[in-house]
């Protein structure tokens, strides 16, 4: 798996994930808050399995 997610989409991914999993935590959110799971993983991960498909990414990396 080559990183295709770049620094400011991996940010966000991860805040957003970590921001919808502390909402159905500790604040009763909404059970399809859960889907946060999938962003954090993706900005952990560095890699989005989605971009893969449509063979896109924000990653400015280098390609061999």
């Amino acid at each position: 798996m080559k990183a295709n997610i770049g620094r400011i989409d991996r940010v966000l991914r991860i805040v957003a994930g970590l921001a919808l999993i502390a909402w159905v935590l500790f604040a009763s959110g909404p059970l399809w808050a859960w889907i946060g799971v999938l962003p954090l993983a993706t900005g952990l991960m560095n890699f989005c399995p989605a971009y893969s498909i449509f063979g896109t990414g924000s990653c400015k990396c280098k390609t061999k």
